[in-house]
């Protein structure tokens, strides 16, 4: 299965080759990202539940809906905090899937145009030596500088 990036091109050099593998590799990132962010909210919505289940439930809490912190007992909160988390869970699952098939893709990418990590290889190496040379290497200037 071809990915959808090749579907529409194939790359013409090197430095399109390149490109096209960094597009890769940031849209991987940006999963990985999303799916923290979206572990922490479920982790965050079983902390509300374990607080709140053994509680009396016509016991009076708060919500925040839209920005909007509104009163509510804990008997109509439950279901909806529930119902959230599992939807949380089941994007997460998804999210999941896609970062599986990113990783696959990245990998036939590489493959088919002998892509290899040259960073890695001198993470490596840096960390195997004394930590006090780690500082050594090329001097980037900051992302998105005028030029």
């Amino acid at each position: 299965m071809a990915s959808k990036a090749e579907d529409r091109k194939e790359p013409v050099n090197e430095q399109a080759v390149a490109n096209m593998y960094a597009a890769m590799r940031s849209d991987l990132n940006q999963i990985y990202t999303k799916i923290t962010e979206l572990e922490m909210e479920v982790s965050e919505h079983s902390l509300v539940l374990n607080a709140i289940q053994p509680l009396d439930q016509s016991r009076r809490c708060y919500r925040m809906i839209g920005g909007v912190l509104v009163e509510r007992t804990i008997k109509e909160v439950l279901p909806a905090v529930q119902r959230n988390k599992e939807g949380l869970e089941e994007v997460v699952a998804r999210l999941n899937e896609t970062l599986e098939k990113k990783k696959k893709e990245i990998t036939e990418f590489e493959t088919k145009y002998k892509i290899r990590m040259r960073k890695a290889d001198a993470e490596v190496n840096d960390e195997s030596g004394k930590k006090e040379g780690s500082a050594q290497g090329v001097l980037v200037g900051p992302a998105g500088g005028s030029e």
